[in-house]
C-alpha cells in the first residue's frame, strides 16, 4: 500500500501532455497488452450499422416532402410552412442520431485502445476528450465473444463484459475468442481467490488450485 501523507494528492504533470492510461495506474499495476480495434472493421461497421432504417426513414420523409410540394402545401402562409419544416427536423432525429453517431465513432477512433493490465481492464475512448473506463477483473460478472457477418470478414470479433447491468464492449479485435477465453480465466481465478482465503495467505493457494501464488515480501 503506498504511503498516504499530505504529498499523496500531489500532481505534477501537464493534464494536456499527460498519457492518459499511464497517469491511472497504480504503483504496482503492470500493463500487460494494449490492442486496438480493426481500423477497416471498425469504421464499416460504424457506417453500415443502423444504415437501412435510416435510409427506409429518411426516404419515407423525402417522398412524403415531394408529394407536398407537388400538391402546392408550401404555397400557404410563411407560419404552416414553419411548422411544417419544425415537424420535420424532428421527425428526422433517426437520421441525425445516426451521423451523430458515426462522427463520434469514425472521429473518435483514433482514441480507441483496450489495455489489460494485471488488476483491470481499461477502455480508452473519446472524440474530443478522453474516456477511460476501468473494468476490475474482479467486478466482472459475465464473459461474451460474438463474432458476426463482418467481423468474419475481417477476421475479428468483439468481446462483452459484463458489470453488473452494464455491458461493455472490446470492439473488432483479433483472437477473440482466445482473448475471451484468457479473460475468462483471470476473472475465475481471482474471483475464487478472493471466496476461498489463501489458507491464512500461505505462499499458494492449496483450497482452490488457482494459479496465483504471493511473493515472501507480502507477509
Amino acid at each position: 500500500m503506498p504511503k498516504i501523507d499530505k504529498d499523496y494528492f500531489n500532481i505534477d504533470k501537464d493534464p494536456m501532455k499527460a498519457n492518459a492510461v499511464e497517469d491511472i495506474l497504480t504503483d504496482d499495476e503492470e500493463i500487460l497488452v494494449r490492442l486496438t480495434p480493426n481500423k477497416r472493421t471498425f469504421i464499416f461497421e460504424s457506417i453500415v450499422k443502423g444504415l437501412p432504417f435510416v435510409l427506409l426513414w429518411a426516404g419515407i420523409d423525402v417522398a412524403v416532402i415531394l408529394a407536398m410540394i407537388h400538391n402546392h402545401a408550401f404555397d400557404t402562409s410563411f407560419v404552416p410552412i414553419i411548422f411544417i419544416v419544425i415537424f420535420f427536423a424532428f421527425h428526422l432525429f433517426p437520421l441525425w442520431a445516426y451521423i451523430s453517431n458515426v462522427v463520434k465513432r469514425v472521429g473518435g477512433f483514433k482514441n480507441v485502445e483496450y489495455v489489460f493490465t494485471d488488476k483491470r481492464i481499461i477502455l480508452r475512448s473519446g472524440l474530443i476528450g478522453i474516456n477511460l473506463d476501468s473494468l476490475y477483473y474482479s467486478s466482472i460478472t459475465n464473459v461474451e465473444v460474438k463474432v458476426g457477418l463482418y467481423d468474419r470478414m475481417f477476421k475479428v470479433g468483439d468481446i462483452y463484459l459484463s458489470v453488473g447491468e452494464k455491458k461493455h464492449i472490446i470492439d473488432d479485435i483479433p483472437n477473440p475468442y482466445a482473448y475471451g477465453a484468457k479473460i475468462q480465466a483471470l476473472v475465475h481465478d481471482i474471483k475464487t481467490d478472493i471466496s476461498f482465503p489463501n489458507d491464512l495467505r500461505p505462499k499458494e493457494n492449496h483450497g482452490y488450485k488457482t494459479k496465483y501464488s504471493r511473493d515472501d515480501d507480502d507477509k
